[in-house]
């Protein structure tokens, strides 16, 4: 059998192929970052781009060779299948609207699947998803990234470990202002997706950030949503989807707390932060500082700790970098999403044994469709004037 080892590496590169993040994509270039940063990953094949020749200019400018560059999904799914050295999963960087119809052609030949949040537009998606990939028994990863900080990890150890006590309140919110101004209207390539309906799904401010707030609270506290009662709101005019969410949340335990979302508030570029409180003590993680975490013991002074300071976690110590004081950042987190992820899906698919708490760090299918159920149930809650909504995922 083949073990996933310490660092997440066998000796052996994962080869995968990307669909999407051709040149002038958002997204895709930073995946490429992180998966290079361990060398535990072979960038070997892709779709690159829906029109043949910017696949063809992009795969050739990342080092692709023609043979494997693709201008179609379902030919490079087939093509790749049926190599002796064909790919071993897929990295889906594309618009929301064709997650799931690429993670199905792939799921259906055999390949494991990487795939950018959220994990589909539609409930109905998501749930076929977790079937399929439960069904072909392949290995189904969504790359909610921000669980990637040695801090973040460090925060879930110590929620696990009881040193908040009983869970009371669990906040997430993520703030940005880029959509601030109608650049959607003005033809501005991303905000123009990403606020469009049928391509970014019911929500477009959930749908792009606030899912990464809702998993991150999840993911440290360990609690599943339970109910949502939402105000969903569209700041600029004439916009089609909302840019703001307001989310009052109640959490399996009997926590309750929120969820914010705005790409409107002006001052704020990627402002993510994490607040759990318990009956002994809270913490709170910023993306803004993720080097750190506020923990604060009830009738104590507060501590700031520090990543590979005094205090570390043996996941924190794990999944960090450099020593203490020499910053680490966003790509070194989504670089060890990618390197846990090529981890489990080698050792999967050569038969191996993954830990089961290795595996729990890095978010999968189930994952990413609490996340589409979390994004409906905030959508029905809205439609009904705020009414409280089921939001807990059954799969």
């Amino acid at each position: 059998m083949v073990y996933a080892t310490s660092d997440g590496s066998s000796g052996k590169r994962l080869r995968v192929g990307m669909v999407g993040g051709g040149r002038n994509a958002f997204i895709g270039a930073v995946h490429r970052l992180a998966m290079r940063l361990d060398d535990q990953i072979a960038l070997v094949a892709g779709a690159l781009s829906s029109d043949p020749e910017n696949a063809a200019a992009s795969a050739a400018e990342i080092g692709i060779a023609p043979e494997r560059s693709y201008a179609d999904y379902r030919a490079m799914a087939r093509a790749e299948a049926a190599r002796p050295d064909g790919i071993e999963a897929v990295v889906i960087v594309t618009p929301n609207h064709l997650h799931a119809p690429i993670a199905t052609a792939f799921l259906e030949a055999g390949i494991d699947v990487i795939c950018d949040k959220p994990l589909s537009t539609t409930l109905a998606d998501a749930e076929a998803l977790v079937a399929l990939a439960r069904a072909r028994k392949r290995r189904f990863v969504v790359t909610l990234n921000n669980t990637g900080y040695a801090m973040v990890r460090q925060a879930r150890e110590m929620v696990a470990a009881g040193e908040l006590g009983r869970i009371v309140s669990v906040h997430g919110s993520y703030i940005q202002d880029w959509l601030t101004r109608p650049i959607d209207a003005e033809g501005q390539k991303q905000a123009e997706w990403r606020t469009d309906p049928a391509r970014a799904g019911q929500s477009a401010v959930l749908a792009d950030i606030g899912v990464h707030a809702f998993n991150l609270a999840s993911f440290i506290s360990g609690c599943e949503a339970e109910a949502v009662s939402a105000d969903l709101f569209t700041a600029v005019p004439g916009r089609r989807l909302d840019d703001n969410a307001h989310v009052l949340m109640r959490w399996t335990g009997g926590a309750r707390g929120t969820i914010l979302a705005s790409q409107t508030s002006p001052g704020h570029y990627n402002d993510l932060c994490v607040r759990i409180y318990g009956d002994k003590a809270g913490l709170e993680w910023s993306g803004a500082r993720p080097e750190e975490l506020r923990f604060s013991r009830y009738g104590e002074e507060t501590r700031t700790l520090v990543r590979g300071g005094h205090g570390s976690t043996e996941e924190s110590r794990r999944v960090s970098r450099m020593p203490a004081a020499h910053p680490e950042g966003y790509i070194e987190a989504f670089a060890n999403f990618y390197r846990d992820a090529a981890g489990i899906i080698r050792a999967h698919r050569s038969g191996g044994v993954v830990d089961p708490a290795r595996a729990a760090q890095v978010p999968d299918v189930v994952d990413g469709a609490r996340g589409v159920k979390f994004v409906a149930a905030a959508v029905d809650s809205n439609a009904a004037g705020g009414a409280w909504t089921a939001a807990r995922f059954a799969g």
